[in-house]
Protein backbone atom coordinates (compact mmCIF):
# COMPACT_ATOMS: atom_id res chain seq x y z
CA UNK A 1 0.00 0.00 0.00
CA UNK A 2 1.41 3.40 -0.92
CA UNK A 3 1.68 6.08 1.81
CA UNK A 4 -1.08 8.02 -0.52
CA UNK A 5 -3.66 5.78 -0.33
CA UNK A 6 -2.79 5.01 3.25
CA UNK A 7 -3.86 8.67 3.98
CA UNK A 8 -6.96 8.43 2.44
CA UNK A 9 -7.95 5.38 4.08
CA UNK A 10 -6.97 6.49 7.81
CA UNK A 11 -8.70 9.96 6.74
CA UNK A 12 -12.36 8.17 6.03
CA UNK A 13 -11.56 6.21 9.61
CA UNK A 14 -10.74 9.42 11.54
CA UNK A 15 -13.58 11.54 9.92
CA UNK A 16 -15.87 8.20 11.51
CA UNK A 17 -14.47 7.88 14.68
CA UNK A 18 -15.29 4.84 17.09
CA UNK A 19 -14.04 1.84 17.78
CA UNK A 20 -14.95 -0.33 14.56
CA UNK A 21 -12.94 2.33 13.05
CA UNK A 22 -10.25 2.18 15.15
CA UNK A 23 -9.72 -1.44 14.39
CA UNK A 24 -9.82 -0.48 10.84
CA UNK A 25 -7.11 2.28 11.19
CA UNK A 26 -5.04 -1.10 13.16
CA UNK A 27 -4.82 -2.91 10.31
CA UNK A 28 -3.79 -0.26 8.24
CA UNK A 29 -1.20 0.63 10.35
CA UNK A 30 -0.18 -2.54 10.65
CA UNK A 31 -0.03 -3.01 6.98
CA UNK A 32 2.07 0.59 6.85
CA UNK A 33 4.42 -0.77 9.63
CA UNK A 34 5.38 -4.23 7.72
CA UNK A 35 5.73 -2.32 4.60
CA UNK A 36 7.38 0.92 5.37
CA UNK A 37 8.92 0.93 9.38
CA UNK A 38 7.76 2.48 12.26
CA UNK A 39 9.37 6.00 11.19
CA UNK A 40 6.25 5.80 8.63
CA UNK A 41 4.08 4.82 11.26
CA UNK A 42 4.89 7.50 13.80
CA UNK A 43 4.59 10.13 10.51
CA UNK A 44 0.86 9.24 9.94
CA UNK A 45 0.19 9.17 13.35
CA UNK A 46 1.34 12.72 13.90
CA UNK A 47 -0.29 13.86 10.67
CA UNK A 48 -3.81 12.44 10.65
CA UNK A 49 -3.85 13.30 14.31
CA UNK A 50 -4.01 9.70 15.28
CA UNK A 51 -3.64 10.47 19.08
CA UNK A 52 -6.81 12.19 19.80
CA UNK A 53 -8.94 10.28 17.56
CA UNK A 54 -8.10 6.79 18.52
CA UNK A 55 -5.58 7.50 21.46
CA UNK A 56 -2.62 6.23 18.88
CA UNK A 57 0.78 7.41 20.26
CA UNK A 58 3.78 7.69 18.15
CA UNK A 59 6.18 4.70 18.76
CA UNK A 60 3.21 2.55 18.80
CA UNK A 61 3.69 -0.77 17.25
CA UNK A 62 1.21 -2.30 14.83
CA UNK A 63 1.51 -5.92 14.28
CA UNK A 64 -1.64 -7.89 12.79
CA UNK A 65 -3.94 -5.16 13.42
CA UNK A 66 -2.88 -5.28 17.22
CA UNK A 67 -1.81 -2.02 19.16
CA UNK A 68 1.16 -2.80 20.98
CA UNK A 69 2.34 0.51 23.01
CA UNK A 70 6.09 1.97 22.81
CA UNK A 71 8.25 -1.48 23.24
CA UNK A 72 10.46 0.34 25.18
CA UNK A 73 8.54 2.06 27.58
CA UNK A 74 9.01 -0.55 30.09
CA UNK A 75 12.68 -1.10 29.82
CA UNK A 76 14.32 0.37 32.98
CA UNK A 77 16.53 3.78 32.62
Amino acid sequence: MTLDRARQFLAIQTNFGGGYNANSAKLILSEMQKEHGQAVVDQLIRELNLEQVFGFEPGTHFENGIAVKNRNSDLPK
